[in-house]
């Protein structure tokens, strides 16, 4: 069977029940709706679809993942409002570079997804905040030269990533 194939009979056998499967996670029935449909394109779009002998295990673990990230995504937005909320009002970015300003914020959250929570934290101080080596370090509580590591190390994950 041809993998679109397969994703097809998966997609018209299950869909239905991974559909009420989110609704019952998320409690809003339009979320699980587009958390379904993003589960199913993961699997269209995944390297190949496996033989499938638990096919809503394997959706169940695919399914998992696309709400972690979602979760993830909501935080990150929740975090970059709480920011807006602080600033002075004159400086406040328009709807327009709001959503721009979060898109990219998902992107470089997604790029930076599997570095250890510190190497993207001193990452941030210095793309974000400014700070220099030595504030870094004082902020994390390392030394210059791990905080050098830690910056080569998101650096070169952005460089590999383009």
């Amino acid at each position: 069977m041809q993998p679109s194939n397969t994703v097809e009979v998966l997609y018209n056998d299950h869909h239905h029940w991974l559909t009420g499967w989110l609704r019952r996670k998320l409690g809003c029935p339009q979320s699980a709706a587009d958390l379904a449909q993003d589960t199913f394109i993961r699997v269209l779009t995944g390297r190949e679809t496996p033989t499938l002998i638990e096919p809503r295990a394997f959706l169940t673990t695919v399914a998992k993942h696309v709400l972690f990230n979602f979760y993830r995504r909501q935080d990150l937005e929740r975090a970059y409002l709480d920011a807006l909320a602080h600033m002075p009002e004159h400086v406040t970015p328009s709807e327009e570079e709001r959503a721009i300003i979060l898109q990219t914020l998902m992107e470089l959250d997604q790029l930076l997804d599997g570095l250890p929570v510190q190497v993207k934290r001193a990452f941030l101080l210095a793309q974000l905040d400014g700070l220099t080596y030595a504030q870094i370090g004082a902020e994390l509580g390392i030394s210059i030269a791990t905080v050098k590591r830690h910056l080569n190390k998101a650096a070169m994950r952005c460089y590999f990533a383009l």
